[in-house]
């Protein structure tokens, strides 16, 4: 039995450097079970080599590939074409939100990495499991796998660039990093505003505006205790 096959129009904004922002479209052969990143792959390979986008392990890891697909933000390593349109359709790619532009569908990743760096999040994290046979404690990988995603869909980080945003503060609650004066800020905790729309699109399930919610629970009780029991 033969693979079908439909036909699709990847619509890509396209923008180097300083210049002007525009949309192409690249009318494409695609197996409608593939993914968006095989697509955009083979629109490279075959006829664009100018495009440029972010990839890397092809299996939903590295979080390097990362985009806006149709208006919401995925992974386009792990989101098959026949999910997002049709036979005949449009498929519209544009970078994430709210990073500084490099090129086409390349974003600047460098201050989500900073952030999570300030509040000292590790993606590998003591497991609680029994030592090894060479005595050393099992580690496990944590879920988020930075990726960006929850930052380019959080409508605060599009109007407050100085914001921590939503993978920062996960962390934080993740790390214990409570009473951090980073956290507890108006740029830190405080400036969320409760949309949720971070964990709509979090690949791995971090679930980060739960983890928001519940760092100002604990932030919070830390500031009620203080008041209760105030040091002498």
């Amino acid at each position: 039995m033969s693979t079908p096959t439909w036909t699709v129009t990847f619509r890509i904004r396209r923008q180097k450097a300083q210049g002007p922002s525009y949309m192409v479209d690249y009318i494409t052969t695609v197996d409608p079970d593939e993914y968006v990143l095989d697509g955009v792959e083979r629109i490279w390979a075959f006829r664009d080599r100018s495009l440029v986008f972010r990839h890397a392990c092809h299996h939903s890891t590295c979080g390097a590939c990362g985009m806006v697909v149709n208006g919401v933000e995925k992974l386009s390593c792990i989101t098959r074409i026949r999910d997002v349109t049709h036979n005949h359709g449009v498929l519209t790619l544009e970078p994430l939100r709210n990073f500084p532009l490099v090129s086409d569908l390349a974003v600047d990743m460098s201050r989500l990495y900073a952030t999570m760096e300030q509040v000292r999040f590790t993606t590998v994290t003591p497991s609680g499991e029994p030592l090894d046979e060479a005595g050393h404690e099992s580690l496990q990988l944590v879920d988020c796998i930075e990726c960006g995603l929850c930052v380019s869909a959080c409508p605060v980080m599009a109007t407050a660039i100085d914001s921590l945003g939503p993978a920062p503060l996960a962390a934080a609650q993740h790390d214990g990093a409570v009473g951090a004066p980073l956290i507890d800020s108006d740029a830190g905790l405080w400036r969320c505003h409760n949309s949720f729309e971070c964990s709509a699109v979090c690949p791995s399930g971090v679930d980060p505006a739960a983890r928001i919610m519940a760092l100002r629970r604990q932030v919070l009780g830390q500031q009620l205790r203080r008041l209760r029991w105030p040091r002498k």
